[in-house]
């Protein structure tokens, strides 16, 4: 009867949730308070020199009057730029494709960015193309010739004037 108290003991034991230990420790921190600001608006349209400008003088920037952009002419250059155009058809459905396209790809890129390994391996995969492209194209003087060509053809063949 011993044995079977002491084992219901340890069963209840076990199935009673115990309370976590409140552990409270004082920590001490030594920082430095900030000064305080000197400028009295918030924003300030000045410019002050800080030591990196100083330093770097080449690198401070002024502001400048600024520029507005009249949308009423805007529209209008659009305007006349769609009545040059003599095919609209053909224009919005290359449009409309290039839309549908960037839409299937954003979901291609997201069902292999969901897979759990794909998307390390496609960034070795774009590295290891990367290191190649510029081994054969980029890094010699004659490939570099070549590379420039071969861009030159493409855009005869694209513009049509081959």
């Amino acid at each position: 009867m011993a044995a079977a108290s002491s084992s219901s003991m340890a069963a209840t034991a076990v199935l009673i949730p115990r309370a976590p230990a409140v552990v409270t420790t004082t920590r001490c921190s030594t920082l430095r308070l900030l000064p305080p600001r000197v400028s009295a608006a918030p924003f300030s349209s000045s410019v002050k020199l800080t030591p990196e400008s100083r330093r770097f003088p080449l690198l401070q920037t002024k502001a400048t009057e600024e520029t507005s952009v009249d949308a009423g002419e805007l529209f209008a250059d659009l305007k006349e730029k769609w009545d040059k155009v003599e095919n609209k058809s053909t224009v919005i459905i290359y449009g409309g494709g290039a839309i549908v396209a960037v839409w299937l790809s954003s979901i291609l890129v997201g069902a292999i960015n969901s897979v759990p390994l794909l998307p390390k391996v496609m960034e070795l995969v774009g590295l290891g193309y990367t290191g190649w492209f510029v081994y054969r194209y980029i890094l010699f003087k004659s490939s570099r010739k070549e590379l420039a060509t071969d861009i030159e053809e493409l855009k005869k063949k694209i513009a049509g004037t081959e």
